[in-house]
């Protein structure tokens, strides 16, 4: 914020600490994870385009608040940015509810537009119980003056300011940052006053925990298949395969850990899983001479989750690998998408005999069993947080597979990709074949939190590769496909072989359900794209 109020920094007593927060991730002790050595990386072959060395060390801590001048007089109208400051702090007390009140109704009576998103924050951590005392008054009444429109709840807050144009007034992520603090003191970290953006900090949404609260894993253990006695043939789980080291990443682990920084086949490798909007993407972690590994911000967008890297303490979409508040937001970093696949233990073993597996002994305190942490969530037709855009061309949590090259995106409906087994297709004026020979993948399991049974659609084993200038149809082998010659091709993890030593590349995709996917990308096509 401006330095042109006189203003204190302190504790603000009213702005209090967060009670504890109880969610199926945080519920149990989270000691540290045992400690594994950490494999040698690989360099990058080829470094992307020279980019400033991002800082190694994080940002050090914001804890504190203002303290609000509760004689210092309410401003007229119209508010410049150093009236705008005081406005702002003013709201963060809770003991002069008069004052507050008259802080929006000068608000009101400016018209002033860029305090909507002020308000819908306050209503929301009123809501969740964060802010002490009574509701800001006035405020609900206040943002339909403003706007037009009216609702009791903030999630329809929400969505309808998603899709307005409105803009936040200036100092609004610091003060955001000061309200999130009360969570999570670590959250001010995220919501420097400087600091640019490339999406709005007022459609950041609280997740439920704290930074961290859902712990990544560090380089965790795994072990040979053969030694593997607590996963069942059904079970899914993230296969990867770099280099020709084969892993295999069980869901019902990283249902509760959301994040594996790892390096798999001298590739240090983060894989990100957004559970609310269905996405297990892999990046490569390297970008020119840096390697980021990345935490749980504890914060959505979109009901997707946000991640932050542990060297700038910028926040990620885990969608596309780009930072997009925070230091790094004005950079042109975008981390490489590596391909992964989703599959179940019967069928990844058959396929990579010498697979290693995650260690259940993770160091954490978990239920890991199919469905206890998310199960109720999968098999439900709806979403937890609010999602702002809606598509008729798919339905809500609909999977797909995700393709995207050269910014060209595409969503290929597992189901459709299944019943077909192979589709040859053309995106981006490249030629692409996609293979899903093995049927639908389905999931169940137990959810804890309700202690039912639950039984969920999961997409299907898919992969992508580059077309070249073939049409292919299923082979008689799921490992297989067959050109238009006749002739047989390998499906492996790195490429399709052809009889003649031909090789095509697999592309990098990954399955998420449609809203998850197109809030993002609303520019995607659907296959088939109709001509």
């Amino acid at each position: 914020m401006g330095a042109s109020a006189t203003l204190a920094l302190a504790a603000c007593d009213d702005v209090p600490a967060a009670p504890e927060i109880r969610t199926p991730a945080t519920t149990t002790p989270e000691p540290q994870p045992v400690a594994t050595p950490t494999p040698e990386v690989t360099p990058a072959a080829a470094p992307p385009t020279a980019t400033p060395t991002p800082e190694t060390a994080p940002r050090p801590r914001v804890t504190v608040a203002p303290t609000p001048l509760t004689e210092a007089p309410i401003p007229e109208p119209p508010f410049d940015d150093a009236e705008v400051e005081v406005l702002l702090v003013g709201l963060l007390q809770r003991r002069n509810m008069s004052r507050t009140q008259a802080i929006v109704d000068a608000v009101v009576a400016a018209g002033d537009r860029r305090f909507v998103a002020v308000f819908i924050e306050l209503m929301r951590l009123n809501e969740i119980a964060i802010i002490r005392g009574p509701g800001v008054p006035g405020v609900q009444a206040a943002l339909t003056e403003l706007t037009g429109f009216s609702s009791v709840f903030t999630s329809e807050w929400a969505k309808w300011y998603a899709r307005s144009d409105l803009q936040a007034p200036p100092g609004f992520t610091q003060w955001k940052g000061w309200l999130l603090g009360a969570i999570d003191p670590v959250m001010t970290q995220f919501f420097q006053g400087e600091d640019p953006g490339k999406i709005r900090a007022e459609e950041v949404l609280w997740g439920g925990v704290r930074v961290d609260g859902i712990p990544p894993l560090e380089n965790p253990a795994f072990r040979p298949a053969a030694e593997i006695d607590y996963l069942e043939p059904d079970d899914l789980l993230f296969g990867v395969s770099i280099n020709g080291d084969h892993r295999a990443y069980p869901q019902r682990i990283l249902d509760w850990h959301e994040m594996a920084n790892d390096v798999v086949g001298g590739v240090p490798v983060s894989l990100a899983y957004c559970t609310l909007c269905g996405a297990g993407v892999l990046f490569d972690g390297r970008f020119d001479d840096t390697v980021f590994t990345f935490g749980t911000s504890g914060l959505l967008m979109r009901s997707n989750k946000l991640m932050y890297d542990r060297n700038t303490r910028s926040l990620w979409n885990q969608l596309s690998g780009e930072p997009v508040l925070g230091p790094l937001a004005t950079s042109d970093i975008r981390l490489d998408i590596l391909p992964v696949v989703v599959s179940t233990w019967a069928d990844w073993t058959a396929q990579h005999p010498d697979t290693l597996a995650l260690d259940i002994e993770t160091g954490y305190s978990r239920a890991y069993t199919p469905g206890a942490a998310y199960g109720a969530y999968f098999a439900s037709l709806e979403t937890r947080f609010p999602v702002p855009f809606d598509s008729p061309e798919l339905r809500t949590k609909d999977r797909v597979f995700g393709l995207a090259i050269n910014g060209v995106r595409r969503a290929y409906p597992t189901e459709l990709l299944t019943e077909r087994m192979v589709v040859n297709d053309e995106l981006a004026g490249r030629r692409v074949v996609i293979v899903a020979p093995r049927g639908d993948l389905k999931g169940q399991g137990r959810d804890r939190s309700l202690g039912a049974p639950a039984i969920w659609k999961a997409g299907a084993e898919v992969r992508a590769y580059d077309g070249g200038s073939f049409e292919f149809t299923a082979g008689d082998d799921p490992q297989a496909l067959v050109d238009e010659s006749g002739a047989t091709w390998q499906v492996t993890e790195d490429a399709l072989l052809g009889p003649g030593g031909q090789r095509l590349e697999r592309l990098p995709g990954h399955l998420a359900y449609w809203f998850g996917w197109f809030n993002f990308f609303p520019d995607s096509t659907v296959y088939p794209v109709e001509p």
